[in-house]
């Protein structure tokens, strides 16, 4: 401000003092305005030049001017870098937080407060079959057009979440997705999805198999309570009491069976997955598990099964042997109880080329439909259930099966035709076999 001052007086005294070297005191006193008129125009050229640069200049290169412009510019310079810094500061962590809200799990959908699409993630776009790039600034009512969500829209209550088909509801099972919107600021929306499939798929599957284990352990119950009953109120001679006690005894040997089975079951899906420092000879196993196949022939059929091991030298498999005897013994009883009496039950190791190995349990039983194949392995299903009941299935030997294979991260084939008789087939990756010259 001096310099301005300075500058000020400076010419009023140059134009003065020119007015007294003209001898006019009228020449002294306009040359006085005419300094005056001179700095107030050099200082309106420096403002506008200032003014100028703050309208529209590089913010780094203010107007180089003198005076007290000079410190506006720098000081506007300062303030503008500083302001730079902190837009640039604000956009990163605005794209930081896009790029987490990218990576949620969950659709993440932000609308005004007329519906319009102001930006939403991929997911969000995957969930409710949007473009997240074209459809900016669309209604969300016109881009997703079920029913039940404009109905949830329009009734304003967003204390729970709706559902909706997916955008690949014709998948199997369909695909469902919730959504639930929550107000915030200036009446904006934030709407969140999620795909609930595989949650309601598990409940249905915790429903059915509640329902298979009720069912399961209530027909032995009953006829156990029928027997008890029975023996309570009425005389009974020592044969007909030593009948009634063996049929109660099979139920209950049902029962425990049933119970075994679900006990391997929840063990398989619980523990983690089988490490390689336990070694055991298949070939070994696959002795065991056929001697018990023919002590179940025995049981069922009086022996009249023929049980055949076929193929050459068995591996060394690395495991679990415990899981891995579970599985070969649910294959061979499976072929024993639904092979008729006089049938043949064939089974065998073989090393494969690859360094991998096969077991293959093979049977002349009556064969199974192709419609049913690609659902032998589920938790209780059955091609014929009165057939199983009869032989004291429990419905969970191909499921153990199937959950004993993939944790040593083998494969299970099922081939089978009407009539023909089935093969059960083990494939078992090279990482789990050691090679042995050891015979059949």
């Amino acid at each position: 401000m001096i310099r301005r001052t300075l500058e000020l007086g400076a010419l009023v005294v140059a134009g003065a003092a020119w007015g007294v070297y003209a001898g006019s005191f009228s020449f002294t006193v306009g040359g006085a305005l005419a300094g005056a008129l001179l700095w107030v125009g050099l200082d309106n050229l420096r403002a506008g030049l200032v003014l100028r640069w703050l309208g529209g200049g590089e913010p780094s290169t203010p107007p180089a001017v003198s005076s007290v412009w000079a410190e506006v510019g720098e000081r506007a310079r300062k303030a503008l870098l500083k302001l730079t810094r902190q837009a640039a500061d604000s956009e990163m962590r605005l794209q930081k937080f896009l790029e987490a809200m990218q990576a949620s799990p969950n659709g993440v959908t932000l609308l005004d407060s007329t519906w319009h699409i102001v930006w939403c993630n991929l997911t969000a776009a995957q969930h409710l079959g949007i473009d997240g790039k074209r459809d900016l600034q669309q209604i969300i009512k016109n881009l997703v057009r079920d029913p039940g969500f404009t109905a949830y829209l329009t009734a304003g209550d967003f204390s729970g979440p709706v559902e909706i088909p997916g955008r690949d509801y014709l998948q199997e099972p369909p695909q469902r997705i919730s959504v639930q919107v929550h107000p915030y600021a200036e009446g904006r929306m934030l709407m969140l999805s999620r795909d609930v499939t595989a949650l309601q798929q598990a409940e249905t599957m915790r429903r059915d198999f509640v329902a298979n284990v009720s069912h399961e352990i209530r027909t032995p119950l009953t006829v156990l309570s029928g027997f008890v009953e029975t023996m309570q109120n009425l005389p009974l001679d020592e044969a007909d009491r030593s009948r009634y006690l063996g049929l109660m005894a099979q139920q209950a040997q049902r029962m425990q069976t049933l119970v075994n089975d679900l006990l391997t079951l929840s063990r398989l899906e619980g523990s983690p997955v089988p490490g390689t420092s336990e070694a055991f000879d298949a070939g070994e196993l696959l002795d065991v598990a056929m001697d018990e196949a023919r002590a179940l022939s025995e049981v069922l059929a009086q022996g009249a099964h023929q049980l055949v091991r076929v193929f050459g030298p068995a591996p060394m498999l690395v495991g679990s042997r415990n899981e891995w005897h579970s599985a070969v013994s649910n294959l061979l009883s499976n072929a024993v109880r639904y092979t008729p009496a006089g049938g043949q039950v064939s089974a065998g190791w073989r090393v494969l080329p690859d360094g991998g190995a096969e077991l293959a349990v093979s049977d002349t039983g009556p064969g199974i439909a192709p419609e049913h194949l690609p659902r032998l392995t589920e938790r209780f299903y059955r091609v014929d259930r009165s057939r199983s009941r009869e032989t004291g299935g429990t419905g969970l030997g191909l499921a153990i099966v199937k959950h004993v294979v993939q944790r040593h991260g083998g494969q299970l084939r099922i081939e089978s035709r009407p009539g023909k008789g089935s093969v059960f087939t083990i494939a078992v990756p090279a990482q789990r076999v050691r090679a042995t010259d050891k015979g059949a």
